[in-house]
Formats: structure tokens, sequence, C-alpha cells
């Protein structure tokens, strides 16, 4: 390049950071305070987890946190590697759980939400796209980009195939392939407030707060579906306090969005709602107490 154009370089930025090898990551995590019960087992782990990843739960550990600025990687006396991987696997196992309970929620959302709407509009099966019915502009944008997408699923298909006039497949064929986000914008663009209200009223909330509470379940399933961590997690948007009970210093973090969760499920299913709570209490019963301890800080004592 030449020099009259150096004005225009990239700014010299310093020198990316190069790959370890195992032995390398686990001698860089002892000079820091890290100690091996099995290294062997932690070679496993290094290479089935990943290094980089593993430090997401690394970080309730060290000696800053929860500074995150600025980190020194100095970890508390006596950490062990163990009680990292503990801490990964809780949040594993936590998405797991989350996911059980958002599966039951999403599928109830769908079967009512088909039902009040589609009996109360009964002369127009395909509503999700009449104009009288539905917000213009989630029409417009439904054809383009969520409907095109469906014509690939087999049922719509076949739907296609057999009633070759129909432009759509009815409500309550359409709707069980959409998702949860699909159905979150679905709901907020039917024009009826009372409509709107009559679905609201069957999990107990007010127009605004269940839409408060579907986001904040969108969110969580999309964080779940792509394993994303959750000990830590920080919403955009706060919770509504009522009616799940959330307290202020939970309005955005994993345990406000857990009792949401609860909460919603609990107007589905009392048994289901009393299964999710015992299996967290299992899932924080772990016997190591600085796991426990990482959790407990980690997650807003994230616990029932």
């Amino acid at each position: 390049m030449s020099t009259k154009f150096c004005k225009f370089a990239l700014p010299i930025i310093s020198e990316m950071k190069k790959a370890l090898d195992i032995n390398q990551q686990m001698q860089l995590l002892e000079e820091r305070g890290v100690v091996f019960d099995n290294k062997s087992k932690a070679e496993e782990i290094l290479l089935d987890v990943g290094y980089y990843r593993l430090g997401f739960y690394a970080f309730p550990f060290e000696r800053s946190f929860p500074n995150i600025h600025n980190r020194t990687h100095e970890y508390v006396e006596g950490t062990t590697f163990q009680s990292i991987y503990d801490l990964y696997l809780f949040d594993t196992q936590l998405r797991r759980l989350l996911l059980n309970a958002l599966d039951r929620i999403e599928v109830n959302l769908r079967s009512r939400i088909t039902y009040i709407v589609s009996n109360h509009y009964e002369q127009s099966p395909t509503w999700f796209v009449d104009r009288s019915i539905m917000q213009p502009s989630f029409v417009a944008s439904f054809r383009k980009k969520v409907y095109s997408t469906l014509l690939e699923n087999p049922v719509i298909k076949r739907h296609h195939d057999k009633y070759i006039n129909d432009r759509y497949a009815p409500a309550w064929k359409t709707l069980e392939f959409m998702t949860l986000g699909n159905l979150t914008a679905l709901y907020q663009a039917i024009k009826d407030p009372e409509v709107k209200k009559k679905i609201a009223t069957e999990y107990g909330c007010s127009l605004k707060v269940f839409v408060n509470y579907l986001e904040t379940i969108r969110v969580i399933r999309n964080k779940c579906a792509h394993g994303s961590c959750l000990y830590n997690m920080e919403l955009a948007k706060g919770i509504k306090a009522i009616p799940a009970g959330i307290e202020s210093a939970d309005r955005h973090n994993i345990r406000g969005a857990f009792n949401v969760i609860k909460y919603m499920l609990g107007r589905i299913s009392q048994a289901r709602r009393i299964e999710l709570e015992e299996n967290l209490k299992a899932l924080l019963n772990y016997p190591r107490e600085d796991t426990t301890n990482a959790i407990i800080r980690t997650c807003t004592n994230f616990s029932l």
C-alpha cells in the first residue's frame, strides 16, 4: 500500500492469542490456582466440552468475580477442576429440565390459542391471515417469512396436495408447526382485545403481563435450545412481578425466569409444577460445598 493511503489503514491491534493444547491448558489452569483431582478425567472433559466454553463456568470461582471487565483469571484457593465442571453440568441439566417444562407450556399455549380464536371466528378457518382479524403487518410478514417455510412440512404439503384450491391450511394444522416466537407474534397481532384477554385469562394474566411472560419464555426457550449459559443470564426486559410473584431483585435473572415458567406450568397442571420444583431441588443437591456455593452466588440465591 502506498504511503498516501496510510491514513486509511486499520489501527494496529495486539497480537491474537494462540491455541493451547490440552497439556498447556491444564498447566495454565494450575498456574492460576485450579486443583486437579484426576488429570486423565480432566483431559477427557476438556476435549469434550472445550477450554473456552468451560471458562464460562470457571468465572464464579475467580477472585475477581463478579467483575467481568477486570478479570485476573486467578482462582480462589482450593478451587477444583471438578467444581468448575459440576457448575457446567448443573447448567446443562437445568437447560434440559426447563426444556421439558417449556415444551409442555408451548403445546398448551398453541392448543388454547387455536381453540379459542378458531371457535370465536368459526367462519374463518384461516383467521391468522384474515386482515379483519389480524394486524395487516403480521399477515404480510406471515405470508412471506413463515408460511413459505411451513409449505415444506409434510403435513402442510399433503393438505395442499389434497385441497389444491386452499391458499393456506386451517389454523389447527398451521399453528401446530409454528415456533414459540411465531405464536407470540401471532397473539400480539390479534386485533380484538377481548379475544386476547380471553386467552390471557386462561393463565391468570392481564394482556400486558401475558405478553411479558410470553417474551420471557421465548427468550429462555431460545437460550435452552442453543446451549447458552443460564446460571448467570440477564434478561433485557424486566419480568412483571404479578401474578408469578417475582421479587424486584429477580426481574432480570434466571431465578425470575424460572418462577415465570413454574407459574405458567402451574396454570396447566399443579402436578407438573410440583414435579418441576422437586427436580430443581434434586439438581441443587450437590455433594461438593464449593460447587453449591458457586451456584447460589451466581444464580441470585437460586433456591425454592
